[in-house]
């Protein structure tokens, strides 16, 4: 798929059905950490002082825990829950993280898609690292999760912006190609929901925000074989892979071509291949 973490919601297609979901592996996900990570650490910097202390906090589409846990880092006292739809995500998450912290917090992750999650509770913060992409209806929730947090509370969010990246149009081109169209037409670009900057600007400051909105694009150095295609694997490319299933030749195949047209667009460097990734930020304030 083309984000960053696994999808915390059952995605939907753009005509509509409701595919398998996909097969998650947080260990090739967490492959380049550094580069992930950087753009949730640049978000923090932008929240704003929480209301309450201890803070209550809900992390949607959490993955494998490492970014929520650097919740703990950032608010030492905190009690968090990182929320996602993904079995695999969400064991490696409670087996790496979950239990108190070392501020006198904690840290736990319960099962939850952000297509229909509603906040249970009163947040002082609630945060999404590269998750909301995958919910079509993402927008159309603002509202309630506002309206989940204590007077003062932060909403805040980063999202991928690259889709129109080569990585991510050629991947589409080639699913539709008559050799893939009939097992993988549309996965390529299924997932693909999110609006522009000014968008995000416009809806929370309808309800009533102070609001943050900014994008960044991050020229990525990256290392190895391969490096783009090592990328993808872990997020674009896990829809392919599981609608491909155990048919190893498929795969193999459908690899190769990918790789040869990725090798193409992002050609090696002296020290690595440089991978433009853009990223869409917003941090929306309750008003106190």
């Amino acid at each position: 798929m083309h984000s960053d973490t696994a999808p915390a919601v059952r995605p939907t297609a753009m005509d509509g059905t409701t595919p398998s979901a996909p097969t998650w592996d947080p260990q090739q996900y967490l492959r380049h950490a550094g580069h992930r990570t950087r753009p949730f650490l640049d978000l923090l910097t932008r929240i704003p002082e929480l209301p309450t202390t201890p803070a209550r906090i809900a992390d949607l589409g959490c993955g494998p825990g490492n970014v929520t846990a650097l919740l703990a880092d950032r608010w030492p006292g905190a009690r968090i829950t990182g929320f996602d739809l993904s079995p695999e995500m969400l064991h490696r998450a409670t087996a790496e993280y979950a239990g108190p912290t070392p501020g006198g917090g904690s840290l736990d992750f319960r099962h939850g898609d952000l297509g229909s999650w509603l906040p249970e509770e009163t947040y002082d913060l609630i945060v999404s690292n590269a998750a909301l992409q995958w919910v079509p209806s993402h927008p159309g929730s603002f509202a309630a999760w506002i309206n989940g947090l204590r007077p003062g509370g932060t909403f805040a969010f980063q999202i991928p912006g690259n889709f129109g990246a080569p990585s991510h149009r050629l991947l589409a081109e080639l699913c539709d190609t008559p050799r893939w169209r009939s097992r993988l037409a549309g996965h390529g670009a299924r997932y693909i929901h999110l609006l522009e900057p000014a968008e995000y600007l416009a809806r929370f400051t309808e309800l009533g925000c102070a609001v943050d909105v900014w994008e960044t694009t991050y020229h990525q150095l990256l290392e190895g074989t391969d490096p783009v295609l090592d990328w993808v694997k872990g997020t674009a490319l896990r829809p392919v892979l599981t609608a491909l299933g155990e048919d190893r030749e498929a795969v193999e195949a459908f690899l190769a071509e990918y790789r040869e047209q990725l090798r193409t667009a992002y050609p090696p460097g002296p020290r690595g291949t440089v991978f433009p990734f853009r990223r869409i930020f917003t941090v929306a304030r309750k008003e106190a």
